[in-house]
């Protein structure tokens, strides 16, 4: 791996130190995967450990399912953070070339330690940025970006950077904090430091839906799937407050930047979405 690049993400500082003490219930939580949870009967969730563990899991796997996965494809998971998304393939396909893209190194250390291949695949992860995939054209079948596209510098040179690299026919997929139209002007209000960058780090949540229809347009892909999980992510927020509760982490910033996008979320004004995109078979 390249020498460590200094990533601004405080969510990640904590969790990584967290980590180190051995504690079941936030390995179980977020040592895996993280990011929301995805429940299919959001008023069934227990919001217990375990329930959380698979919501975070099944959140990975709407994504996955949007890039329509299968064995013998070439995959690459763009901010992979701690390869959660690339254990689910791995565990659930088989003859798969797997790759993690992640700018911290940190992050993509505890990846390689926690997943380690079955059934014939191949697993590797790479310190790299995503507005710059460092690959050559027309290298993967799919490219995935669960719950982190907000943190890439420029939307729009992703999806150029992921058009090159995917092969005709592939997949981009992903997830995204997506905002109504009543709401866009106030996200695109920019806020002085050190206000514009708390607990999640620097969070672009600027693109509406019709501004992805625009970038699939502008880069050349076809877009095959937007589909609202909203509510089926909700029970995320419980969820958020009881582990804070229990492991009596302060951080006004963490709290008020949760409630806030909770809030957006219940009355509407902000949606999550996953969304697929195809590069055509052709340029015809």
């Amino acid at each position: 791996m390249n020498s460590p690049i200094k990533v601004k993400l405080p969510y990640f500082d904590h969790l990584l130190a967290a980590l180190q003490e051995d504690n079941d219930a936030l390995e179980k939580s977020f040592g895996r995967h993280v990011h929301w949870g995805y429940w299919q009967q959001p008023k069934l969730a227990t919001l217990s450990v375990d329930d959380f563990a698979e919501a975070a899991e099944n959140l990975s796997i709407q994504v996955c399912d949007a890039a329509k996965i299968s064995s013998h494809k070439t995959i690459l998971d763009v901010g992979c953070g701690f390869g959660g998304t690339i254990a689910h393939l791995n565990e659930n396909y088989d003859n798969l070339e797997l790759l993690g893209l992640n700018l911290d190194d940190r992050q993509l250390q505890r990846a390689q330690q926690k997943v380690k291949p079955l059934a014939n695949n191949s697993i590797q992860f790479q310190q790299g940025n995503a507005c710059s995939l460092p690959f050559p054209d027309n290298s993967f079948d799919v490219v995935l970006a669960v719950e982190c596209i907000f943190h890439f510098p420029d939307r729009q040179t992703f999806f150029a950077e992921a058009f090159r690299v995917l092969k005709p026919g592939g997949y981009l997929a992903l997830s995204d904090f997506v905002p109504t139209t009543a709401l866009l002007p106030l996200v695109k209000i920019k806020l002085p430091k050190p206000l514009g960058q708390g607990f999640y780090g620097n969070c672009n949540v600027e693109c509406s839906s019709a501004g992805y229809r625009q970038l699939a347009a502008e880069t050349g892909f076809k877009l095959t799937l937007e589909k609202d999980i909203t509510r089926n992510t909700l029970p995320t927020y419980r969820y958020l407050r009881s582990m804070g509760m229990k492991e009596s982490y302060k951080s006004i910033s963490a709290a008020v930047e949760t409630l806030l996008v909770e809030v957006l979320s219940r009355t509407h004004l902000l949606k999550y979405l996953v969304l697929s995109f195809q590069k055509p078979q052709s340029s015809d």
